[in-house]
């Protein structure tokens, strides 16, 4: 494999914020029943017409910006001609001669190596129909079923250049794209219900060269690992495909999540889509003014947010990329950080407690019950010593599944650290008579010997005692 790169582009498809499609007034909210959110104009009924959303301009004007582009201030839209059941009208409006936004770039980090990916161009265009195949998916079904509810949603495309050299490198992109997308409110970037769908142009070439090779395109990654696990598999396809003398044909294949293979799906030599302007829409036109406007609204972005949270808390580096992430947990530790101005210990908290929670339920943030201030409340017991960094984990996880104020929660399940030395001196008694040996290490010199009886006093006390005051009385207990 060394003796070969890498070369792969990425297509990204963004279903756009808006609450109506591209052309029409039919409603854009997911899930509901297939063929009920349409209309003549995005079924291609003969004779309709449409008229552009504003919104969708602003938009994809403003990811455009987000992602360093140049914006087009006079663009249009044309007609992609091509067959398929999901486009009712046989023809798809694009952007192919003049996109809205080119030119631009993003930066990705791997493995510690920073690395700019150019933007080729990001253009507008309205979505397909869905099709549900009977067998769950095109390759072993014998029957599909459209739904064109999807059917003229507004998209933008992104198109990256073919500079990405691995599955990790694609993955990498893809996070820091849609991290971008949702701080600026483009789009809600939900990959499991369409809203961000990206396609892999993969080919490879002997090191050294700079003629590209023959590319496959890769569909159906419904993941961002999964994108990363098909790339790897289609590199290393093509490079025994070439070893063994045979030639790659240009292709579209479909990943197979369960067998982890790419799968051909149809061939794609030279597709011929017989593009020419919509001149039934009027052309875009974009003042610089109005370009400005919409710059002057673009939030603070992941990268500045993270240099923020390094500069002026003290962050690492690697927690402030964390929390900077999603937009959630960095809102998150913003509003826990009003409440309980320590920055490391609510970035110790959300990296620790709440990820693995979240991860281990399988659950976005504004699923959980648990809010800033319950966070900074809870803290705020810990550090009084009302309760025990052990038992405040507990109480964590209470809040996280029922909301419910960590007080509250203290107060019901009898939880409040035990600091009252009558009680603990009787405890503290029974472990040195149960444990000779460790006390005798300990009276020998063997320091660590203190932290096994402290842990033997929390023990019996189900983790209330107050450390800090058992170590002490023990302390001072065995020097008798």
């Amino acid at each position: 494999m060394s003796r070969y790169e890498a070369v792969i582009g990425l297509e990204v498809h963004v279903e756009l914020k808006t609450e109506t499609k591209l052309f029409c007034g039919c409603s854009t909210e997911f899930g509901k029943e297939p063929n009920t959110q349409v209309c003549p104009v995005c079924l291609g009924l003969p004779g309709s017409t449409g008229t552009l959303n504003k919104k969708v301009v602003e938009l994809a004007t403003k990811a455009g910006l987000a992602l360093n582009c140049e914006i087009g201030t006079y663009t249009w839209f044309d007609r992609k001609n091509y067959y398929y059941p999901d486009l009712p009208k046989g023809f798809q409006i694009s952007q192919v001669f003049r996109p809205i936004a080119e030119s631009g770039y993003l930066d990705i980090e791997v493995n510690g190596e920073n690395k700019r990916i150019n933007i080729t161009r990001a253009h507008i265009e309205e979505d397909p129909g869905k099709l549900a195949h009977s067998g769950g998916s095109i390759t072993n079904s014998h029957a599909s079923y459209v739904d064109y509810n999807r059917s003229g949603m507004p998209l933008i495309e992104i198109v990256s250049e073919p500079e990405i050299r691995s599955g990790e490198e694609a993955k990498a992109y893809l996070e820091k794209l849609k991290s971008i997308l949702e701080y600026t409110g483009v789009s809600d970037v939900k990959m499991e219900q369409g809203s961000l769908r990206c396609d892999a142009n993969v080919s490879v070439r002997p090191v050294g060269t700079t003629t590209l090779g023959t590319k496959t395109e890769i569909k159906n990654m419904n993941s961002f690992r999964a994108v990363q696990r098909a790339i790897e598999y289609e590199v290393e396809r093509q490079i025994g495909v070439l070893q063994y003398g045979e030639k790659i044909i240009q292709e579209t294949r479909g990943w197979d999540e369960n067998r982890g293979i790419t799968v051909s799906m149809r061939n794609k030599e030279n597709p011929d889509y017989r593009c020419f302007i919509e001149h039934e829409l009027t052309p875009i036109e974009l003042t610089s003014e109005w370009i400005d406007e919409v710059r002057e609204v673009i939030p603070e972005l992941p990268d500045a947010r993270r240099k923020r949270l390094v500069e002026e808390y003290g962050l690492p580096a690697y927690d402030a990329g964390i929390i900077t992430s999603s937009l959630a947990l960095a809102e998150f530790f913003d509003a826990s950080l009003q409440k309980y101005p320590d920055a490391k210990t609510i970035s110790n908290w959300i990296m620790g407690e709440l990820l693995r929670l979240l991860n281990a339920r399988n659950m976005e943030l504004n699923e959980a019950k648990i809010t800033p201030a319950g966070l900074a409340t809870l803290l705020e017991l810990i550090k009084k010593g009302t309760i025990s960094n052990k038992i405040g984990k507990e109480v964590f996880e209470v809040m996280f599944e029922e909301g419910k104020d960590p007080d509250q929660i203290v107060k019901e399940k009898g939880l409040s650290q035990i600091s009252d030395t009558g009680l603990l001196d009787q405890i503290i008694a029974e472990v040195i008579e149960k444990n000779p040996k460790s006390v005798a290490d300990f009276q020998s010199g063997k320091e660590q010997a203190i932290g096994f009886l402290v842990g033997q006093v929390m023990k019996a006390t189900k983790g209330q005692a107050n450390p800090g005051v058992v170590n002490k009385m023990l302390r001072a207990k065995l020097a008798e």
